[in-house]
């Protein structure tokens, strides 16, 4: 009787391992199928930030272009990348893909306009998260440490607000400059000279294209959102600058309303 029980333990001892191997094996199985599902996420990520980086590095030609789907609309413009918005009319933004539709076809208008004017090297138009920007060097507006446009600038603004003119858009004037301090008696500080700037497009929109002020705004941001490092004469150039901002309708909710603002009073 005593031998017969050591067997019979013996047998169930042998047998027991392939509970923890079967075991092992489904935990390896859920494992690897779940790494298999997050590399898989991940791929798609990746791929789209890939495809993003390429367009906005070296997708478009050396010379730089307004670019849309690939195709060149105005061949003379440079440094302008364009990326139409994905998805603009699905879902419950459907109304604002209109909008959309309609900023990019007045960003193509406009940058037909600063390529007939020669002026592709100074003024660059771009798409963003918050609409359609029109960026004007200062060398195409004003001279040196001044407020005061050119009759050239002048010009260009009043035709560049004559095109924004139907728009139901929300237009935001941005001032900026580089880091260096403004050495004359009309202007303390950069700010005084970025918003003066600023105030002085805001005007010719108004007086000169006929937009209607309540569409309209004026930022100073100094030298204090510059585009790239101070670093060097060009960069500086190039933040020394004033942006038309044309919103996206959807941020009319979060402008102030004239009426709202009676109301309120």
């Amino acid at each position: 009787m005593r031998h017969k029980r050591v067997t019979e333990e013996g047998h169930d001892n042998k047998e027991r391992w392939l509970l923890t191997y079967s075991d092992l094996i489904t935990l390896l199985m859920i494992f690897f199928v779940v790494m298999y599902a997050i590399s898989d996420t991940n791929s798609k990520k990746l791929a789209a930030l890939a495809h993003s980086l390429t367009q906005a590095l070296i997708g478009s030609p050396p010379s730089g272009i307004f670019q849309e789907s690939g195709s060149s609309i105005v061949p003379e413009m440079s440094g302008v990348l364009y990326v139409p918005q994905e998805n603009a009319g699905s879902g419950s933004e459907q109304g604002e893909g209109a909008g959309s539709h309609s900023l990019e076809r007045v960003a193509q208008e406009l940058g037909k306009l600063v390529a007939a004017s020669g002026l592709g090297q100074q003024i660059m138009i771009s798409q963003e998260e918050r609409g359609v920007v029109v960026r004007m060097a200062e060398t195409v507006l004003f001279p040196k440490g001044s407020a005061e446009l050119t009759p050239k600038a002048r010009e260009l603004i009043t035709q560049v607000g004559k095109m924004l003119a139907p728009l139901p858009n929300y237009l935001r004037i941005e001032g900026h400059t580089d880091n260096l301090p403004v050495h004359n008696i009309n202007f303390r500080t950069n700010w005084e000279l970025a918003a003066a700037r600023a105030l002085t497009v805001l005007h010719v929109l108004v007086d000169e294209s006929g937009i209607s002020p309540e569409r309209l705004s004026a930022t100073s941001y100094g030298e204090f959102r510059p585009l790239v490092p101070n670093d060097s004469e060009a960069n500086m150039a190039r933040n020394r600058r004033v942006d038309i901002v044309i919103l996206k309708e959807k941020f009319n909710a979060v402008e102030p309303h004239q009426q709202g603002d009676k109301a309120s009073l």
